[in-house]
C-alpha cells in the first residue's frame, strides 16, 4: 500500500453475496491498517458477515475523513480525538459502539540507550528518548498510532519536528513498515502490540508497556449518511457479537489476550446520549 492511500479488501463471501438475487451494493466498511495487520480482519475469511461487505483499509485519519465525507457506511478506528471532532461533534455518527481494546507498546533496541525500560510513565519514556536524541521512527500518517504518539510527546513536553531533530524520522507508512524502518535504524517506535508480535525477523524488543495511557481503544461507528442504515446496523450487531468474540479469543505468543473488552463493555449509544454506566 502506497503512502496515504486506501487499500480495498473484498471479502470473498461478500463478493458472492453481491452476485445473488438483488445485486445489493456491498456495505462500505472502513477500518485501520492495524486491524488488518494484527490479523483481526483475516478472521472474516473463515466466517461470513450477514451482509455483503467491502472493506476499505487505511490510516485512521484517512478513514475518518472518508466517513465524514459520506464515502463509508461503517468505520472501526482508534483515534478518539479525531473521531470526536470529525464524526461525533459534526453529527456524522448515527451510532457509536465501543468495540475492543488492544495495547500500545514502546519498542526499541535491546541495548536501550535511552533507558526506556526503566521509565515511570510512557511520557517519561518519550522524554528520555528525546533527551538522549535516540532515533525514533514515527508513522507520521494521521493514523491512530500517530495521534497517540503526538499526545505522548505533548505529555512529555517535547515537540520533535524541528529541522535539527535529526533523530526523529517520519516514515509516512503503515505500522509494519514503520517498525521495519525502526528495526533497520536500531531505533525506537510506538507500536500496536498485536501487530508487532506478528512481524517476523524483527530484532526490536518491547521495552515499555506499564501505563494506562497506552491503552488502544477501537470504536465502531455507523455513519449517518449510510445508504442503508438497517444494513449497517445489522453488520454492527454481527461485528459486536460473532466477530468480537473471535477477536477476544486471539492470543499473543505469550498466551495473553491480543484484544480485550472495552470499558464500558461495548454498549452502543447514539452520540450525545449517556450510557447506563454514565447515568
Amino acid at each position: 500500500m502506497t503512502r496515504r492511500t486506501l487499500a480495498l479488501i473484498l471479502v470473498s463471501a461478500a463478493q458472492t453475496a453481491c452476485t445473488r438475487g438483488t445485486q445489493a451494493a456491498p456495505l462500505r466498511v472502513g477500518t485501520t491498517t492495524t486491524v488488518e495487520q494484527s490479523g483481526a480482519l483475516a478472521l472474516i475469511d473463515s466466517f461470513h458477515p450477514p451482509v455483503p461487505v467491502r472493506f476499505v483499509v487505511g490510516a485512521s485519519g484517512t478513514i475518518i475523513q472518508s466517513a465524514a465525507a459520506g464515502d463509508l457506511d461503517v468505520v472501526i478506528t482508534h483515534a478518539p480525538s479525531l473521531e470526536e471532532r470529525l464524526l461525533v461533534e459534526s453529527g456524522r455518527a448515527a451510532l457509536r459502539c465501543p468495540f475492543v481494546v488492544s495495547q500500545f507498546v514502546i519498542v526499541g533496541p535491546a541495548a536501550d540507550p535511552a533507558r526506556v525500560a526503566s521509565a515511570g510513565t510512557a511520557a517519561d519514556a518519550f522524554r528520555r528518548i528525546a533527551t538522549a536524541r535516540a532515533s525514533f521512527v514515527s508513522r507520521a500518517d494521521s493514523s491512530g498510532t500517530h495521534v497517540k504518539e503526538l499526545a505522548l510527546w505533548k505529555a512529555a513536553g517535547v515537540t520533535p519536528e524541528g529541522p535539527r531533530d535529526t533523530w526523529y524520522v517520519q516514515a509516512g507508512g503503515d505500522q509494519a513498515a514503520t517498525v521495519r524502518i525502526a528495526d533497520e535504524r536500531t531505533a525506537y517506535a510506538l507500536a500496536d502490540l498485536p501487530t508487532f508480535t506478528r512481524l517476523q525477523g524483527i530484532n526490536l524488543r518491547v521495552l515499555f508497556t506499564a501505563d494506562t495511557a497506552l491503552v488502544n481503544p477501537y470504536t465502531l461507528y455507523v455513519i449517518r449518511s449510510a445508504a442503508g442504515d438497517t444494513v449497517a446496523r445489522k453488520f454492527s450487531t454481527w461485528a459486536l457479537g460473532d466477530w468480537r468474540s473471535r477477536l477476544l479469543a486471539l492470543r499473543l505468543p505469550s498466551g495473553s489476550p491480543a484484544f480485550a473488552t472495552p470499558p464500558p463493555p461495548g454498549e452502543c449509544t447514539v452520540p450525545g446520549t449517556a450510557t447506563a454506566a454514565e447515568r
